[in-house]
């Protein structure tokens, strides 16, 4: 068998797809399946994408990658089945996706792990929203055999236009990448708080600058936010940290405790809790919202905490900062990502694709 795999990003780039798709590519090979990756943008396009200004660079971009796409389409007839994250194009509406499933008549296997339906766009590309589409996602759901995706809300979504929706969780490979034993952890001097994710998910942070304020005037800690940008909150304790993909798990080793704030808003219910999933891998307790898959995630009081109020949360961070949690909680928090959102134990589900 061969499958043609559409991506937005260029490979091991965009985090949805590395954890979506990527780090299964091996065990495809290693199950008689060929595949050709083609992102939608290059390299050079996406390190402009969410720059702001380059408005004649990221047109002349965008056109480029539709007649690649469009090229792309007289080549199909070597492939059995078409598997597509999120779409095929960045903006417009589904041509490829139609010329593909209703006029080429493939096998579509679609996967999403947002609520992508819903406008949600950075600000440097706002001139492009108008062109985004977003309702092009009912129809591509459509058209799929089958539909993948991240947790039960989007399942539940997707079934409104698809019965052959499959839950296949955003996983960690714990054997070859999230794996503590892999790395050495430094000894840091005081205990540190982590956060990693883009500059468009810190707002999320903004709910919890009362709660270190008060936390500075108590305890001696840092606060640490891996970003692709400084999000420059009023918090003392805050130390930013350009994110690399090349120290990645080194750097997020060094945290001692990972948080994910979120928002009880539709987007947020679409998302598959990565930030807590990484954090767990490399045995680092995590405190959660209780939104969406969170709370599937974290164990409250075994593996992590879930807070909802600013006193839930300045309580549990209280509870860390004073030593009040064991070595068993990050040994459970592990043990949880490794039996059930890791790549070893869904790997059987993510192969039942192909068959």
């Amino acid at each position: 068998m061969k499958i043609l795999i559409l991506a937005p990003y260029p490979k091991s780039i965009a985090p949805s797809q590395r954890f979506r798709f990527e780090q299964y590519l091996d065990l495809i090979k290693e199950n008689g399946i060929e595949y050709e990756y083609h992102s939608f943008l290059t390299l050079d396009a996406w390190k402009i994408l969410h720059q702001p200004g380059h408005f004649f660079q990221k047109s002349m971009a965008i056109l480029s990658a539709f007649f690649k796409r469009f090229r792309l389409m007289f080549q199909l007839s070597n492939f059995e089945k078409v598997f597509i994250h999120r779409e095929a194009s960045h903006i417009g509406p589904p041509i490829f996706e139609f010329i593909i499933a209703k006029v080429l008549k493939k096998k579509v296997i679609y996967d999403f792990d947002d609520a992508i339906w819903l406008p949600n766009y950075s600000e440097h590309n706002a001139k492009f929203n108008k062109l985004k589409m977003y309702g092009k996602v009912n129809w591509i759901i459509r058209w799929a055999s089958v539909v993948s995706v991240g947790n039960q809300y989007l399942k539940e979504y997707a079934q409104q236009y698809n019965q052959n929706v499959v839950i296949n969780p955003t996983t960690i490979d714990t054997e070859n990448y999230h794996n503590p034993s892999l790395f050495r952890k430094k000894q840091n001097q005081k205990p540190i708080i982590g956060w990693t994710g883009t500059l468009t998910t810190a707002q999320y942070i903004e709910f919890l600058i009362p709660v270190f304020q008060k936390l500075e005037q108590k305890y001696d800690f840092e606060f640490r936010m891996i970003s692709n940008e400084d999000p420059k909150f009023p918090i003392q304790s805050l130390i930013y940290q350009p994110w690399s993909k090349e120290t990645e798990i080194q750097d997020l080793m060094q945290f001692d405790i990972g948080i994910m704030p979120l928002k009880d808003d539709i987007w947020a219910k679409g998302k598959c809790g990565f930030k807590a999933l990484q954090y767990m891998a490399l045995g680092i307790p995590a405190i959660v919202s209780p939104v969406g898959v969170n709370t599937n995630i974290v164990d409250d009081g075994i593996n992590g905490f879930i807070c909802s109020s600013e006193e839930e949360w300045y309580n549990a961070l209280s509870t860390f900062l004073e030593n009040a949690y064991t070595k068993t909680m990050s040994i459970e928090a592990r043990k949880k990502i490794q039996e059930n959102y890791s790549v070893q134990s869904n790997q059987n589900n993510f192969l039942s694709f192909f068959e």
